[in-house]
């Protein structure tokens, strides 16, 4: 079976790329969601590099998954833990007591989406190597 690893990543690379296309046209929570996917496709790609499968969509248990194959610094944890917060909530309403996602995403969150998915891809990145 060919490893499909670079595929995965170079899918992550995309969406990260529409995540900033988002962000700049001011759909603050599909930047967040897409952000959130190319951090998990990124991490994907670690894990099918590694020879090993993965399921889910929480970058947190991905990470805890690869932990005893390598060092993850602290930030790379810190990125995933705000990532994995848009997995949900910039998709759906019932993510809030009341109003639509778009309500309660700003640029300011959505900046902070793009640099922790950017931090993630660079990270993987360094270990497909």
């Amino acid at each position: 079976m060919p490893n499909r690893s670079l595929d995965w990543f170079r899918q992550a690379k995309r969406d990260y790329e529409k995540a900033a296309l988002d962000f700049e046209h001011g759909f603050y929570e599909w930047c967040c969601f897409t952000a959130q996917q190319a951090g998990e496709k990124a991490l994907k790609a670690l894990y099918y590099r590694l020879n090993q499968s993965v399921r889910g969509h929480s970058l947190v248990r991905m990470l805890e998954g690869l932990a005893s194959r390598m060092a993850i610094p602290e930030e790379i944890h810190h990125h995933a833990r705000v990532l994995d917060r848009y997995y949900r909530e910039a998709r759906y309403p019932n993510g809030f007591p009341e109003g639509s996602p778009f309500e309660f995403f700003d640029k300011e969150i959505a900046q902070e989406a793009l640099c922790a998915s950017r931090k993630i891809l660079e990270f993987c990145e360094s270990h497909l190597r």
